[in-house]
């Protein structure tokens, strides 16, 4: 059974706090936009489009609370709310565009004489519910979509090793995952041989999500340090690279977490094919490059500390930038709901 990192049922929010895997299992209560802003910041929830899903989610377990006699109220208060939640993570932009449809949305049914303010909140309500199926579908497609592509190069009867960074699997979205998503779909038609996970160092996402998620579901997989990249490729015969991103700018350039850049670097000396997973929503054309991605930096403490361990020299500065830019060149596809697509292909979605 697929793990659940979002669970939403009649206004009622719950999220698989990520801050205590794998070691306690725990789902904490979203009762409204302070709660989501505050999970979201702190990583109890990441990953691009779960930060959407529950941020969105957040804002709509609380209209669900009010009762509003004005149409202009209820557009004031989305507005402020929606805008207060993509300041907590902000390179991710799957929140920035999911507040702009829904800004967009509310505005469209302000100005609809034939809807009163509750036919506006219900409505609004659906559509952010909507949201949620709709991420699922969109991750199964990207992990069909994926794994043709990946097995387009070789005989039918062969199997897979696939290197994949950071988590990007059930506790990264709605449910399935974007690149661990198509990890599924390979293991699933039985071409899966091997998957190695990074560490994904300063917070561990790999050792602590992603290879929490592989052992759930026994997919064979294997734990490596961020710096035993290129030991792997040099030893073993990896057929690919699959990661996701919190951001894709118009012309491919790729923000995902520390250390994909790198990686790809590998890969393109290694000659191994380096994908994209992501969903057309962490896609902002309105950024011509990736040197316009703003890098969100993180605590020092996230370097210096093992939970309330210190293992850094006392009086060490650190420089913690949650994310790089892996430019075009290095990025062999990039995998959508909508199909695959290179860098420079992206306009044609």
């Amino acid at each position: 059974m697929t793990l659940k990192s979002i669970v939403y049922e009649s206004g009622k929010l719950e999220i698989l706090d990520q801050l205590l895997l794998p070691n306690q299992t725990k789902y904490i209560r979203i009762d409204g936009v302070e709660d989501g802003w505050r999970a979201i910041n702190t990583m109890q929830v990441r990953g691009a489009p779960a930060i959407a899903i529950v941020g969105c989610l957040s804002l709509a377990v609380e209209l669900q609370r009010e009762v509003f006699n004005s149409k202009k109220v209820i557009r004031q208060e989305v507005e402020g709310k929606l805008n207060y939640l993509v300041s907590a993570r902000p390179t991710a932009v799957n929140m920035k565009i999911a507040a702009q449809v829904l800004i967009n949305f509310v505005n469209e049914l302000d100005e609809n004489e034939t809807v009163g303010p509750e036919d506006m909140k219900s409505g609004f309500i659906s559509a952010i519910e909507a949201m949620l199926e709709k991420d699922i579908a969109d991750n199964r497609a990207i992990g069909e979509f994926g794994a043709d592509a990946i097995l387009s190069s070789i005989p039918e009867d062969h199997v897979v090793r696939i290197i994949t960074h950071c988590n990007t699997g059930s506790l990264a979205t709605a449910g399935y995952g974007t690149a661990l998503g198509i990890v599924r779909t390979l293991h699933a038609r039985k071409r899966i041989e091997h998957v190695y996970c990074t560490e994904t160092r300063p917070y561990n996402q790999g050792a602590r999500l992603t290879a929490y998620e592989l052992v759930h579901e026994q997919i064979p997989s294997t734990l490596v340090c961020d710096s035993m990249v290129a030991a792997l490729m040099k030893s073993r015969s990896i057929l690919a690279v699959v990661v996701g991103a919190d951001r894709v700018a118009a012309n491919g350039d790729t923000a995902n977490k520390i250390g994909t850049y790198q990686i790809a670097v590998t890969a393109k000396y290694h000659n191994v094919p380096f994908y994209v997973a992501a969903p057309r929503t962490s896609i902002d054309f309105s950024i011509p490059s990736g040197e316009y991605i703003v890098i969100e930096e993180r605590p020092d403490k996230e370097m210096t500390h093992i939970g309330e361990h210190r293992i850094a020299a006392q009086g060490i500065s650190c420089w913690n930038p949650a994310f790089d830019v892996t430019p075009a060149h290095l990025i062999t596809a990039i995998i959508t709901e909508q199909g695959v697509f290179k860098p420079h292909e992206l306009q044609n979605i």
